[in-house]
């Protein structure tokens, strides 16, 4: 099934590496950075973290402090590129 929702591409990326780490067990994911830092997959963990109301991670960089620098621009930026 292809798709252009960005929600639905996240959920299959996630299905794949389930099935992929339930399939063997031993399974290293040494290669994932290029998967997990794709605009659609970023903007869409932010869009959960935002509506679960997160707290800041190790950072300390809060919601607030994100939306201040300005998401949807960092966002829009980083996918012309």
């Amino acid at each position: 099934m292809q798709t252009n929702n960005s929600k639905e591409k996240v959920r299959q990326l996630q299905n794949k590496l389930y099935l992929t780490a339930k399939k063997c067990d031993s399974r290293r994911f040494h290669a994932l950075y290029d998967k997990v830092y794709r605009d659609d997959v970023l903007f869409e963990a932010w869009k959960r973290v935002k509506a679960n109301k997160g707290s800041s991670g190790v950072d300390g960089v809060k919601i607030e402090d994100v939306e201040a620098m300005g998401i949807e621009n960092t966002y829009q930026k980083s996918n012309q590129n």
